[in-house]
């Protein structure tokens, strides 16, 4: 299965949009497989970094920005955006994935190019517990700035930045 998540309970058929950022795309249906879905369960314009442990991360990398907790994938949001994600009413969307076709394994995007009517769909619930579950490491952190700049002059190279345009300015 494949998921969409949305803040709108009530969306009957997927229509193809133009993904902005991304040029080289026709418009799309965007989903996401199970293995990435908590990825998706925020407020839709969070920003957000999330990061994980793999091969060819340095000690001295895993000490700056794993720490000592026991996690090896960290998601980090700003305080700005804590309430919110309390708040949001977020609804999954399950799609078939016979509709759509692999885009990026390594993120699990999977994009229809055709109008998608989901199997169903489903409120998540409280998200922070959800989170929670996922054994990721969730930090909340004042600017996703400094983390960002950190990630990109580090060894690790498993790490995805969403909505980052939304983020705070560097202070």
């Amino acid at each position: 299965m494949l998921y969409h998540f949305s803040e709108n309970p009530g969306i009957k058929t997927f229509v193809p949009r133009k993904p902005p950022g991304r040029g080289g795309l026709p418009p799309v249906v965007w989903a996401v497989d199970e293995a990435h879905a908590h990825l998706y369960y925020f407020p839709r314009d969070c920003p957000r970094i999330v990061y994980a442990l793999s091969d060819g991360v340095s000690d001295a990398d895993k000490r700056l920005l794993f720490g000592p907790g026991d996690s090896g994938t960290v998601i980090a949001i700003e305080s700005a955006w804590l309430e919110r994600l309390r708040e949001t009413d977020l609804y999954r969307y399950t799609f078939d994935e016979r509709d759509f076709r692999l885009l990026d394994a390594t993120a699990g995007y999977y994009t229809a190019e055709r109008q998608v009517t989901p199997l169903s769909v489903e409120r998540e619930g409280d998200l922070l517990a959800k989170l929670a579950a996922t054994g990721a490491e969730l930090r909340i952190v004042p600017n996703l700035h400094p983390l960002r700049e950190a990630l990109l002059a580090s060894s690790v190279s498993l790490f995805s930045v969403i909505r980052f345009r939304n983020a705070q300015p560097l202070r």
